[in-house]
């Protein structure tokens, strides 16, 4: 027939092997997430997507391995974007699994663990905020769910331990927005952790700005509200924050204060406060810039941005970062700068003391002053046992000594190619051999009487006719050299006296020294570090007990560790300081 003309015979299509099991992803939730509602019971939506080469055939959803719902009927057989709502989830810990199975026979299971938790209680007298992005956007002060521009993510770490914390991460063109006016006050604090990037070059963070009228595009009104933005200067970036009064703006920028290395990639702390008459801006703890301020004018202010400038403050192309945020709060009142700290210790564990390093290439000081602090980084050491404190101590407290106790401290911070240590001991005659400063790595070969002494360092002592011999060791790589004075080390621990120690480790060199005294000299081929994790103070244990070198129950005053090797001008200037 002429219709026929020109139109080829149907031919029939096999498909092709089926050779890959399906593919499934859960984007909600995700591993960790923490549910925060007012109900005891409530729902949630499970989001997923499944894929397959030939024909997707079944997917199952099951809720702490009990199945709750399956799909067998889909639009488009090779990919499905699948959203279920389970009503009936209680409080505790639950397990989600979603297994995809094809026409085949072949499947593919995905699981995640997330929590439904109490409701939040303000931790903080006058918290207005909460979100700690625990793989959510939600203000978990007001049980409010962010608007989400763009596609943020999370960061898949914290600056909180614990299993499923999260922090939020920037994207390009990506920030959530939440309703401004619930969180505006005459007085008005703001704080959060960022790990800081560089790129791009400049960023919003936080933005609560009026609509720009004269230039809606591109707006900068600065007269309402406040930006907090950072900017780059070099290879640091300086951040800024700016407060509209008004009629006027008024900037906290602290110069070089207030700049951040990101290439150190280490959670940083900010906080800027807010009254009648008084702005002040910090920076882990510390403030970087003050200024006087007619009070904040909120007016217009009805939208809060995080992690952009967009959509109110883009002139200046403060846009999206790729900084990592976590722990925001606000609050409706001043915070002190004794609170800010408190909050930052809290969060991090770290305790910000003030603390300026007193001699050059200082990088550890403990007084134990009633704690275990190392005043330069602002970290607890970690308790071992029962050590205690002496009220006798050289300068105030001391540490005090007990059987099978001492302290742990990670090394991270002041391993180097030359190391110095200096500190007061008032040893005791029994035990009759312990360890004072311990860094080994573990021994695999004898891990239940470890002595690898290959890497790191130890501080000992050792009976010796009734007096007690301080020895140095030192781990140079494959092997190690010892640092022993002979009697010229000895030490008398029946005349109750503080004795001052030093050890000094150079690149070729390493000494030990008592009350300012060189008493062994050794040649080395530097130090070495491998599998060193952890600092052990007043104590061989846990990685070199093989000659019973434990704890020492004597007290230990004025730690402090260099990352040089000091001269005998310097140890003597240690020592004359307190005597």
């Amino acid at each position: 027939m002429g219709c026929d003309k020109g139109i080829d015979s149907i031919t029939a299509v096999t498909p092709g092997p089926d050779e890959s099991a399906p593919e499934v992803t859960i984007t909600y939730p995700q591993e960790g997430t923490q549910i925060r509602v007012l109900e005891e019971v409530t729902s949630i939506t499970i989001k997923f997507e499944v894929t397959d080469d030939i024909e997707i055939a079944a997917v199952d959803l099951s809720l702490n391995g009990e199945v709750i719902t399956t799909f067998s009927e889909f639009k488009d057989y090779r990919r499905f974007l699948g959203e279920y709502t389970y009503e009936e989830l209680t409080s505790g810990d639950h397990e989600l699994t979603v297994t995809a199975r094809d026409l085949d026979g072949k499947s593919t299971s995905e699981t995640v663990t997330f929590r439904k938790v109490s409701p939040y209680t303000p931790k903080y007298a006058g918290e207005t905020l909460y979100m700690p992005f625990n793989g959510d956007f939600i203000d978990l002060v007001n049980l409010r769910s962010a608007t989400v521009v763009g596609s943020p993510k999370f960061a898949g770490e914290s600056v909180i331990s614990g299993e499923g914390e999260n922090a939020y991460k920037g994207e390009p063109d990506s920030y959530i927005t939440l309703p401004g006016e619930d969180y505006q006050a005459d007085e008005f604090s703001a704080v959060f952790w960022l790990k800081v990037s560089d790129s791009p070059d400049r960023a919003g963070i936080l933005t609560m700005s009026a609509p720009d009228p004269d230039n809606p595009d591109k707006p900068n009104n600065r007269n309402f509200g406040f930006r907090v933005l950072r900017e780059a200067t070099g290879s640091m970036q300086r951040f800024k924050v700016n407060m509209g009064t008004g009629e006027s703006d008024v900037w906290l920028d602290g110069g070089a204060a207030a700049d951040v290395d990101p290439a150190a990639g280490e959670w940083t702390h900010f906080a800027f406060t807010v009254s009648s008459d008084n702005a002040v801006f910090y920076i882990n703890g510390q403030p970087v810039k003050e200024n006087e301020i007619a009070g904040i004018d909120w007016t217009g202010c009805d939208l809060l941005s995080v992690m952009s400038g967009a959509p109110r403050f883009t002139e200046w192309v403060h846009l999206s970062g790729r900084d990592l945020m976590d722990e925001l709060r606000f609050f409706d009142r001043t915070l002190s700068e004794e609170e800010i700290q408190s909050i930052i210790a809290d969060e991090s564990g770290k305790v910000v003391s003030g603390y300026e390093p007193k001699y050059d290439g200082e990088v550890f000081y403990m007084p134990f002053e009633e704690e275990y602090l190392d005043k330069v980084s602002g970290r607890t050491a970690s308790e071992v046992g029962n050590p205690g404190f002496a009220s006798n101590g050289l300068i105030g407290m001391a540490y005090k000594g007990a059987a099978d106790s001492y302290l742990t401290f990670p090394t991270d911070d002041f391993m180097a190619e030359e190391i110095s240590f200096s500190f007061w001991i008032n040893i005791v005659e029994e035990p009759d051999r312990a360890g004072v400063i311990t860094i080994s790595p573990p021994d695999e070969d004898d891990p239940d009487h470890p002595n690898n002494r290959t890497a790191g360092l130890r501080i000992l002592h050792e009976n010796a006719g009734g007096m007690q011999r301080f020895k140095l060791n030192v781990g140079t790589g494959e092997a190690d050299v010892w640092v022993d004075g002979g009697d010229k080390a000895d030490v008398d621990p029946g005349d109750g006296e503080w004795v001052h120690i030093a050890a000094v480790i150079s690149g070729s060199e390493a000494a030990l020294y008592i009350d300012g005294n060189e008493v062994q000299r050794s040649d080395i081929d530097g130090i070495s570090w491998d599998g060193c994790k952890n600092m052990s103070i007043m104590s061989g244990a846990p990685f070199f007990t093989g000659w019973d070198h434990f704890s020492d129950e004597g007290a230990m005053d004025e730690l402090r560790i260099f990352n040089k090797a000091l001269s005998p001008v310097e140890i003597q200037e240690i020592i004359n300081d307190v005597e």
